[in-house]
């Protein structure tokens, strides 16, 4: 029934005081600091996020334990609480007997689904000194009707509201809101803008108030520019925004598709410009019906939004608040009941009066006897469908819910099962959001004072595992609808470079404010290859704008503390794998020349001409090593040193310190020069004309990094290898190995010493130009080359073995040795050698007959047996192969 003022209800309505007025007119904050002004209050809104943004102000204001959060599903409630913030429904219908009493958002009276809650809390809740009713304008009429000694006063707007074209989604300014009607239109709005703008916030109706909280904080704290929400942003969010757009101005009720009333469409604009900052609402361009007509607001819809000038409320929803529960038929009806006051509607019918009737169609209805269980079957039925699935899955569910309790409690471990089932932060948006609507029906019902054992402990267990999957969603939708980085460079490309935030990490890594927005590999800028195409442009921008100073930084530490990091290859120097500039030699070896890399454009001026400098000094630094070249290099220049000697110093630089004497031009050269060309380090050898100081390691390996030596390297330059297919630098073949050319020097002059000393040994009157005589090839052996390979190097120098005669079957006597001899080579002998074994190769037969020793007299060296031998000899060890790698002299003394 409805209250009126009586002894059972001491308040008056001359102490009722209606605050009337649109968005952002203050409201609720008046009534907060009417509520503390008072020793106890009590306060009812509408949204649970909405009761605890309130509760956190005032237990600011009162302290921990003088202030209560009482909602369906939480409750805090200290033992001393004075002042209490609840949801609409769990707000006690009389006020509590509390001081103050404030009712906000009392124009929802007017809602077919909860208005009968809200008109109930409107005319009967008071408080003993002062109640406070906050709502539309609309709602003057029925406060002047059902409360006819209660004051009203309306408060204007801070800011102005104002009426704007459409805009394209991807041209909407920041600090807007997308207003849409469907999950699928939410999502796909969210979609846009991340690519467009970065990301947004997304705000709904099905989403836990723990995830709204979340969602509106990462767009107040400027984490994203953007939110999409569906209506649930009309009601309870005070926001930061500027604008307010609307994807669609019509939506699906429960029962039809309608277009919005220009109340509803304010309620939701006026989010827009809060306190003195004014705010807009428009369209989105490029909308409309399935018969093309563009999405706009009617000239009478702009007018009523802008003025608050809406059609007033004549009606409000009621329900009867005290029904009997003698059974379930008299329950029925007076739930049914229709009001007497003409200002009053009958609800509809509400999905807990549906539970209700449909479950007393049920056999289980028979077993409900008796007040107690038919007040305790409606609280069942009251249940909210937090899931919307609709009443008969809600009603299979209040039916299982009720086999437990019509026989007293739920069982702690049943209801702890239940929770643990949920406790899966696995899956996506969807899932997630169908979990939280469960794990709310069981926090509701552990909230129920007389239908959980262990509730304390079971209502912990239902908010935390609220909070663990409101976290998780939280993370799917920021996941899904924001990138982080294209927000923050959204927000920085406009600024100055020195102002844009790019650090640049240890491992080379630019980031914006933790961002990753690409690698810095030495000088080069490269773009973070997991971004789209659409944001490789923009983080491209960004990362050009702050390089300048970043790598004039980078440039300055190299020269400073970061030398030791260069490398050369190539003819090249690196850094990081990255190459920096490459290296230019003049006739001299003295100056190189620097020419920098490309990466290194973005440098200013000065640090760029400073790094080219510093990279001069630290490559001529390292040129220590070709010293030798250097001087034979000096020497080529010199007009006094002659022409021949000149032109052979020539020859010996351009093949970096080794050529042949093949190719030498030796010919042209006078005798006389030679002790010069020594004091230079040339050595004359038998095979090659070589600098000796350049066969070392160090030469040779910096020739190569240095790009002025092709040829493979040998970085050790071992005495011996095993022949491969491309020759090392300062090596020659040996049969089937190669000898560094100094070892090979060493081995024949050694031959030739021997040689010598048969020369020498011969008596007068009877020497032969060609003696005979014994090498011994312990040498050779010791260095690493096979006998073989000894004397195919030997044989390369003109030096021919003799196998001694082998002695018939049946003689004695010792072995007779293998011998030497030596004549000059002719020029072209290798090239006639090459061409002889190609032509008897392409005959079918041997390069060269074997020849076979006539066997010896009988009782030669005195009949003594000697051990025997084969009556064939192997053929005579030819020369080893031999090559030119460099242009010779000779030609250029031809000319």
């Amino acid at each position: 029934m409805i209250a009126v003022p009586s002894p059972n209800n001491p308040s008056a309505d001359h102490k009722v005081r209606a605050v009337l007025g649109p968005t952002n007119t203050g409201k609720t904050h008046l009534a907060i600091e009417r509520m503390c002004a008072h020793s106890s209050g009590m306060m009812g809104f509408p949204l649970r996020l909405l009761a605890r943004e309130v509760y956190d102000r005032v237990r600011a204001i009162k302290g921990d334990k003088a202030v209560a959060l009482i909602t369906g599903e939480q409750r805090i409630e200290p033992p001393d609480a004075r002042y209490f913030c609840c949801t609409m429904e769990a707000m006690d219908r009389l006020g509590g007997g509390h001081a103050f009493v404030g009712i906000d958002e009392a124009q929802i009276g007017a809602d077919p689904e909860r208005g009968h809650i809200f008109t109930d809390r409107f005319l009967n809740a008071r408080g003993r000194e002062e109640t406070m009713i906050l709502g539309s304008a609309t709602l003057e009429p029925m406060v002047k009707s059902l409360i006819p000694d209660a004051t009203c006063e309306e408060r204007p707007r801070f800011s102005t509201l104002s009426h704007v074209a459409p805009a394209k989604l991807s041209r909407l300014a920041p600090r807007s809101a997308v207003v849409a009607f469907s999950v699928e239109q939410v999502y796909a709005m969210a979609e846009a803008l991340r690519r467009f703008r970065g990301g947004a916030a997304v705000v709904m109706g099905a989403l836990s108030p723990e995830t709204r909280n979340k969602q509106v904080e990462l767009f107040q704290n400027g984490e994203v520019d953007y939110i999409v929400a569906t209506d649930a942003i009309g009601m309870g969010l005070n926001l930061d925004l500027h604008h307010v757009a609307f994807a669609a101005l019509s939506k699906f009720d429960g029962k039809r598709k309608r277009r919005l009333t220009p109340a509803e469409m304010a309620q939701i604009a006026g989010r827009a410009g809060r306190h003195q900052r004014d705010g807009s609402f428009g369209t989105l361009a490029g909308g409309g019906d399935r018969s093309g007509a563009p999405l706009e607001f009617t000239d009478e819809e702009v007018y009523a939004i802008e003025e608050h000038q809406f059609q007033p409320i004549t009606k409000l929803f009621w329900r009867e608040a005290e029904p009997r529960f003698d059974t379930l038929s008299v329950l029925i009806g007076d739930l049914e009941r229709r009001p007497q006051e003409q200002a009053l509607r009958a609800a509809p019918e509400a999905i807990d009066l549906a539970v209700l009737k449909r479950l007393a169609g049920e056999p289980i209805a028979q077993t409900i006897k008796g007040s107690g269980l038919v007040r305790r079957f409606w609280g069942a039925c009251s249940l909210p469908d937090f899931r919307q699935l609709g009443v008969d899955p809600h009603a299979r569910f209040v039916a299982r819910l009720w086999q437990d309790l019509a026989q007293g409690y739920l069982g702690a471990d049943f209801v702890a099962a239940r929770i643990a089932e949920l406790d899966q932060t696995s899956g996506d948006i969807d899932t997630l959001q169908g979990r939280i609507a469960a794990i709310r029906s069981w926090a509701y019902i552990c909230q129920r004072p007389d239908w959980v054992l262990a509730r304390d402990e079971m209502a912990a267990r239902a908010r935390a595992v609220e909070a663990k999957l409101s976290d998780a969603l939280h993370a799917r939708l920021t996941e899904r609808f924001v990138n982080r980085r294209t927000t923050i460079l959204m927000k920085s490309l406009g600024q100055d470079a020195s102002a844009l935030p790019v650090t640049l990490e240890a491992d080379g890594r630019m980031t914006v404010e933790g961002e990753s927005i690409g690698k810095l590999d030495g000088f080069r800028f490269s773009v973070d290859p997991d971004a789209t195409l659409a944001d490789r442009k923009m983080l491209l921008a960004a990362g050009e704008k702050a390089l300048p100073g970043i790598l004039a930084k980078r440039a300055e530490w190299l020269l400073t503390d970061g030398l030791a990091e260069l490398t050369l290859k190539n003819g090249s120097i690196e850094w990081q794998g990255r190459t920096l500039a490459d290296i230019a030699f003049g006739d001299d070896f003295a100056a190189p020349r620097i020419a920098l890399s490309r990466e290194i454009a973005m440098l200013p001026d000065g640090p760029r001409t400073a790094l080219e400098n510093g990279l001069s000094e630290w490559v001529a630094a390292q040129l220590g090593p070709l010293e030798p070249l250097k001087k034979l290099a000096e020497a080529a220049r010199d007009p006094d040193a002659g022409s021949e000697a000149r032109a052979l110093l020539i020859t010996l630089v351009d093949a970096r310190g080794v050529v042949s004497r093949e190719k030498a031009g030796l010919q042209h050269l006078p005798k006389e020069t030679r002790p010069f060309l020594r004091r230079l380090g040339v050595t004359f050898g038998a095979l090659d004309i070589f600098a000796r100081d350049l066969l070392k390691p160090g030469p040779r390996q910096l020739l190569h990094k240095l790009g002025l030596d092709k040829r493979p390297l040998q970085k050790s330059m071992l005495p011996v290898l095993a022949e491969s297919k491309s020759l090392p630098a300062g090596y020659r073949p040996a049969g089937g190995q190669a000898i560094r050319v100094d070892l090979a020097e060493k081995i024949l002059r050694a031959a030739f010493e021997e040689r010598g000393k048969a020369i020498d040994g011969q008596p007068d009157g009877r020497k032969e130009k060609s003696p005979r005589f014994r090498l011994d090839l312990a040498l050779p052996v010791s260095i690493g080359l096979e006998e073989e390979n000894a004397r195919r190097l030997l044989g390369s120098a003109g030096f021919r073995l003799h196998r001694a005669r082998t002695l018939a079957e049946g003689a004695h006597g010792p072995l007779a040795p293998d011998f030497w001899t030596w004549r000059p080579r002719r020029a072209g002998d290798n090239r006639r050698r090459q061409r002889s074994a190609q032509k008897a190769k392409g005959k079918g037969r041997p390069s060269q007959k074997p020849k076979t020793n006539a066997p010896s007299k009988p009782g030669h060296n005195g009949g003594r047996k000697q051990s025997q031998r084969p009556a064939t000899r192997k053929p005579d060890t030819g020369p080893a192969r031999a090559s030119g790698a460099f242009d010779g002299l000779a030609d250029l003394l031809r000319k």
